[in-house]
């Protein structure tokens, strides 16, 4: 049974004439009678009652009516729902960021997102920036943000934003005045830093060793705001993006730069390589 048939079986039931149907279409006569007697065939009824002068439905030619309009319209819908994808008028992005970039940037996102895609729904999956890798990887979201560098053997990376690391100490804190500090000065401090799911983790380490130290790591937290308050403390000093800074508002927390080379903070959104992307997808990144 072919949907073509189906179709122009629809077009004699309603003008309840062949000769009509073929007018009102680009079909022949010939084969609009061709496709009805081909669905009596397959389906060993008869969908007419040919005795009178006008077409009438059987019993049988009623029942296969009533789905034939349901089978198309149901084929049309799928139609539609493309076009809405395709138009991304509708839809949802699964988006995994790390907390600390959630809070710094994930309202703007989502408010342009809102204002162009009204109808799209943004997913929130918020972990360290390791496990974000993963969860793309196993399309358990859309796409990430992430500290760079990213495998590209694995993901299709796409730059976001670039910041600079300061030093975040307390007010009072002898380096608070300073109008620069080196990395090497901080050698007998004690750190406070995210948890070793997190990369910023490692990088604060492997910055310190590569200054000539091994940091002494006091606390660890996955939040960001509990690290400033344990700085504002004086339980240790930290290393953290500059944009972090406007987003707290602990009077005795202060920043000092960092002496040259400067430290960046490079993030980067990724997707799976190789990986389907939805039409949402597709135009939500290009937002970026």
């Amino acid at each position: 049974m072919e949907l073509r048939d189906l179709r122009s079986f629809i077009e004699v039931v309603i003008h309840q004439s062949f000769t009509k149907a073929a007018a009102h279409s680009y079909l022949s006569q010939p084969s609009f009678s061709k496709a009805v007697k081909k669905l009596e065939e397959e389906l060993n009824v008869e969908l007419f009652d040919r005795s009178t002068r006008h077409l009438r439905l059987t019993d049988a030619g009623q029942i296969v009516y009533e789905q034939a309009q349901k089978a198309v319209e149901s084929l049309s819908e799928i139609t539609n729902l493309l076009d809405d994808l395709k138009n991304v008028t509708s839809g949802e992005i699964r988006i995994g960021i790390p907390p600390l970039i959630g809070t710094l940037f994930f309202p703007t996102i989502a408010m342009r997102v809102q204002e162009k895609y009204p109808n799209v729904s943004l997913h929130l999956v918020e972990r360290g920036a390791k496990l974000i890798g993963q969860l793309v990887e196993n399309g358990q979201v859309d796409l990430g943000i992430i500290v760079l560098p990213a495998d590209t053997s694995k993901f299709n990376v796409q730059p976001f934003i670039t910041d600079e690391f300061v030093l975040y100490v307390q007010k009072n804190h002898l380096m608070a005045k300073r109008n620069t500090v080196e990395i090497s000065e901080l050698k007998e401090e004690k750190f406070i830093l995210f948890s070793d799911e997190f990369t910023l983790h490692d990088y604060i380490k492997n910055v310190c060793i590569e200054a000539g130290f091994i940091p002494e790591v006091s606390y660890q937290s996955s939040q960001w705001d509990l690290i400033l308050e344990l700085v504002s403390s004086q339980f240790g000093v930290t290393l953290l993006p500059k944009s972090i800074y406007s987003k707290q508002n602990n009077p005795n927390v202060h920043i000092v730069p960092l002496a040259e080379p400067t430290l960046y903070w490079r993030l980067g959104i990724i997707t799976k390589k190789d990986a389907y992307h939805s039409f949402t997808l597709r135009e939500v990144l290009k937002m970026f």
